[in-house]
């Protein structure tokens, strides 16, 4: 048997085509696992897999971005005596309503995609009773597919996870909390085809050791579809400490942001990697108004992507849903940014200001003291 999976947006690619499509084998042979043999054929990337071991192989490369579709096929012969033959094996145990639909790759084969179709819908309507035509609302639709080597014949068709294959587009570092944004911003950009790595801040005793751990489930749900990265555990407590105890009250959120994104920074560059990821979303709380945007922009000097800034909580709360992460990031234990939350934030700092606040605290001891404290995760699939 054989699983089909259907090339997406990569197939759109010019010149540099190859480079996506070698990316996209290695990733899928990497969460598959190196038994199944990977071939790319016409658009399309073929698994041979065991009967028994096709679920489970599904449901992997479900989750590997890159695909439009995935099903599970039975090929034969490249005749319309055997491509009936294989239907009808596949189809006499389905009932209800029916349609054929077929695609002819090779345009050598004597019928055309039609032709196919209508002599293989009359012959399955004849010799498996339980089924019955309904081209306009069927409940299975059969599918033919004549290629270069073999005919491949299916009726289940799987949504693939889309995008592009993770790493065709560099990497990132994720700023990623235990909220539901952050995981949901991650997995967004790693579907743009970003290598991330992720970077959270912890703040104990002010936090526990279930907010920690919850951080760390969060990650593993991630690299179902992320991909194997690596997890930077940043200790914060002497930073707000400092920040609460120098720092006007009302920037203290701002202050906060800046040094998280001055740390990310410096992770950024040890680890190569081009730009940082938040789950930032325009107008959300103080810290996501314009211009307090505008002044973590100007903390970083590397691009910030923020790919939820104009979705509003429903539509980020879905994706969680069905990513898996949501009921995580609702466990009651609270990260870092709840960790002395001024009562009136300020909605529209000014950088002059913000830096001015900063310039008080010993800057860069401070961050090269959280840095020396870094506890490094490594998160991989099972």
């Amino acid at each position: 048997m054989k699983i089909l999976c259907k090339l997406g947006e990569v197939i759109l690619k010019g010149q540099n085509r190859h480079f996506f499509e070698k990316k996209l084998i290695e990733n899928l042979q990497i969460i598959i696992g190196h038994q199944y043999a990977v071939a790319a054929k016409q658009g399309v990337i073929y698994i041979d897999v065991n009967d028994e071991d096709v679920q489970q192989v599904l449901d992997k490369a479900c989750k590997v971005f890159g695909f439009a579709s995935v099903c599970p096929a039975y090929s034969c012969e490249k005749s319309i005596d055997a491509i009936k033959a294989k239907a009808k094996e596949l189809c006499e145990s389905l009932s209800g309503t029916f349609k054929v639909e077929a695609k002819r790759a090779d345009k050598k084969f004597p019928m055309t995609s039609p032709e196919i179709a209508i002599e293989l819908g009359g012959y399955l309507d004849d010799v498996c009773p339980d089924l019955t035509v309904d081209v306009n609302n069927p409940r299975w639709t059969v599918m033919v597919e004549v290629r270069e080597d073999e005919s491949y014949i299916h009726y289940e068709n799987y949504k693939g996870a889309g995008g592009l294959p993770v790493g065709s587009s560099g990497k990132a570092i994720l700023l990623l909390s235990g909220g539901i944004d952050s995981p949901v911003a991650g997995y967004m950009m790693a579907k743009r085809g970003i290598q991330i790595d992720a970077v959270h801040f912890y703040s104990y005793p002010y936090t526990s050791l279930q907010a920690k751990q919850k951080v760390i489930d969060l990650a593993y749900k991630m690299c179902e579809y992320c991909g194997d990265f690596r997890l930077h555990i940043v200790p914060f407590t002497d930073i707000q400490l400092e920040i609460n105890k120098n720092c006007p009250t009302d920037m203290s959120t701002i202050i906060m942001r800046v040094f998280m994104m001055q740390i990310a920074n410096r992770i950024a560059t040890a680890n190569k990697s081009e730009a940082l990821i938040t789950g930032e979303c325009l107008a959300q709380v103080a810290s996501q108004t314009l211009q307090s945007l505008t002044v973590t922009d100007s903390s970083s000097a590397i691009p910030v992507l923020r790919p939820l800034i104009g979705m509003d909580k429903e539509e980020i709360v879905q994706i969680a849903r069905n990513i898996d992460t949501f009921e995580i990031s609702i466990l009651p234990y609270e990260d870092c940014c709840t960790v002395f939350t001024p009562k009136h934030p300020l909605t529209k700092p000014k950088m002059e200001k913000v830096m001015l606040a900063q310039a008080i605290l010993d800057v860069e001891n401070l961050i090269d003291k959280a840095l020396e404290g870094v506890e490094l995760i490594w998160i991989k699939r099972n």
